[in-house]
């Protein structure tokens, strides 16, 4: 059985493992080594995609020195060797060119892959580029930006992938502290020191994505994605959302022509270009391409739902099956569902004991993965969000309807900016204290205001005398059956040593509790032990399509809410 080989496969790329079984072939991992000091942290990464991957497959070691990593691979008498992710571009592309394997031609190699010299290769073939020069001083940066009459400019490495050392600057000065702190400070995405930088006028508009395949040097779109990103304080680039184009607007299809001219001028003979634009007053023009599948570890089945096929599988037709490719390539840009991916941004450096998001986003009606897990074993430390690299996590979403992808990921950036507890907690609740008198009468004025609504549950850990209500305590809530007209939940000692993952769980089992058209009184005692505050417990109501209820007045204790459906 010949083998095709994916260099450096995570990502997107492992997609490639089951689709290259399918096909009748072996699958081989060429797994690099690793770029940056931290191999601890490397072979993590590497461990956790090779995890989700379901079918086998071997790993073949990159060697010392490339001529024995090119013996190696000999041996095998792989039928492909193709990229999983951008840092296996290089190797990849040389192995093939040397094992003479349909590929793309070598001499295009730098054009593949540095910023620089693919704006260079457009401005040779009479393409709008972006103007820039490679630089490694502040004196050099500071000459050209004079020269040039500059005024907002990007600073990038020549060599990386995921917005890693990428800085936004609004002005001179903001470019040279900038360059200091890179070239002191920051790493490219593999991990390595930056001594170079491209220095670039800064484009401003609507950025894409543009995803194609190609064979024997004709070209196809696979997919079309949109950019949200947000500038932080520092110049860094966040990744917001990324959202799918499913119908071209205005000045969309000159940029899809403009990916076919950016392809033939970069020499794409075969396989994927995952391509980055930006659209302004005067058109499309390439940010960089990426001649991998295109990022964000998306599975095959995410990318199936959204579009009816995924990028691994045509990639492999373009190199294996020209036949099919052609028939694709004939068929009208169609897709099933709108898809997105929403990217958390964390605030600050963060040690997190759970990720309560990880138990709500599933009640989206979009919701079609989590790549937070859903129970940490320990505490786990995040980074400030600086790049892709550094992002708390992504919601992976899909539906067939616009308008309720556009609620889900309202309903996220809501979460993520006004109660980002609930998306990852530190859980410091222990520390709140309880003062049981104020806590007695605070659930009196909420009781003698809510015993008209009909039948009454209150689930408490004070109990209260000579009333006639149902009170339970929270250990008692599986027990109970049928459905009240109104529910109080007065809990908070119970809480405190709960983790945050189980008290959301708790309070949507709760919830079941409450009959269509019932009521739900949330006092701010415990709100204050629910991840987020009064706005977690507003999130978690807003998940479960229940409405928050305008408080009447002199009743200050916190939120109510009516069941609808």
């Amino acid at each position: 059985m010949k083998s095709i080989i994916i260099v450096d496969c995570i990502s997107t790329g492992i997609n490639y493992i089951e689709d290259i079984v399918n096909r009748g072939y072996k699958p081989v991992v060429l797994e690099l080594k690793p770029a940056g000091e931290d191999v601890e942290a490397y072979k993590a990464m590497l461990n956790h995609h090779y995890d989700e991957i379901n079918e086998e497959f071997d790993i073949l070691y990159e060697k010392d020195t490339y001529e024995e990593t090119l013996d190696a691979v000999k041996k095998l008498n792989p039928k492909l060797v193709l990229p999983g992710n951008e840092h296996g571009v290089i190797l990849a592309t040389k192995l093939a060119n040397d094992l003479d394997l349909l590929c793309n031609p070598i001499e295009n190699l730098e054009a593949m892959t540095l910023k620089n010299k693919m704006q260079q290769r457009l401005k040779d073939n009479g393409l709008r580029y972006i103007r820039g020069k490679v630089i490694s001083s502040v004196e050099e940066a500071v000459e050209f930006y004079d020269a040039e009459d500059l005024n907002e400019v990007v600073l990038k490495p020549i060599y990386s992938a995921g917005s890693a050392g990428v800085k936004l600057c609004s002005n001179k000065e903001e470019m040279i502290n900038s360059i200091e702190d890179i070239f002191n400070n920051k790493h490219n995405y593999y991990g390595e020191n930056i001594s170079e930088l491209l220095l670039q006028e800064r484009i401003i508009g609507d950025e894409y994505i543009v995803n194609t395949v190609s064979n024997d040097g004709v070209h196809r779109i696979t997919l079309i994605w949109k950019y949200h990103k947000i500038k932080a304080m520092d110049g860094s680039i966040l990744y917001n959302t990324a959202e799918t184009v499913n119908n071209l607007n205005i000045g969309e299809s000159k940029m899809v022509e403009y990916a076919y001219q950016v392809a033939d001028a970069i020499g794409i003979k075969y396989g994927p270009v995952h391509g980055e634009y930006m659209i302004d007053e005067k058109g499309p023009v390439l940010i960089e391409v990426n001649c991998r599948p295109c990022g964000g570890n998306m599975s095959a089945k995410f990318l199936d739902k959204i579009a009816g096929h995924h990028e691994t599988d045509a990639i492999l037709d373009s190199y294996l099956k020209p036949v099919r490719f052609q028939e694709k390539r004939k068929e009208r840009y169609r897709l099933l569902g709108y898809g997105a991916l929403k990217f958390f941004t964390v605030p600050h450096d963060i040690v997190a004991k759970s990720a309560p998001v990880s138990n709500i986003s599933p009640k989206l009606k979009s919701y079609f993965k989590s790549s937070i897990d859903e129970h940490f074993d320990r505490a786990v430390f995040f980074r400030k969000t600086e790049d892709l690299n550094t992002v708390g996590g992504i919601i992976y979403l899909v539906h067939e309807s616009h308008e309720i992808l556009q609620q889900d990921i309202e309903f996220l950036g809501n979460v993520e900016k006004k109660a980002f507890e609930l998306v990852l907690s530190e859980e410091v609740y222990e520390d709140k204290p309880i003062i049981e008198e104020d806590l007695f009468r605070e659930l009196d004025v909420l009781v003698s205001h809510a015993h008209d609504y009909g039948t009454a549950l209150l689930i408490t850990d004070q109990f209260l005398d000579d009333i006639n209500i149902v009170q339970i305590g929270k250990d008692e809530i599986n027990d109970m059956s049928g459905e009240f007209d109104y529910v109080i939940i007065n809990l908070n000692k119970s809480l405190i040593h709960l983790d945050e993952f189980k008290v959301i769980e708790l309070i949507f089992n709760i919830f079941s509790n409450i009959k269509v058209g019932g009521v739900v009184f949330i006092p701010e005692s415990t709100c204050d032990y629910i991840p987020g505050g009064r706005k977690g417990i507003e999130a978690l109501l807003r998940t479960l399509d229940l409405k928050i209820e305008v408080p009447p007045y002199g009743l200050n204790t916190g939120v109510i809410a009516s069941k609808n459906s």
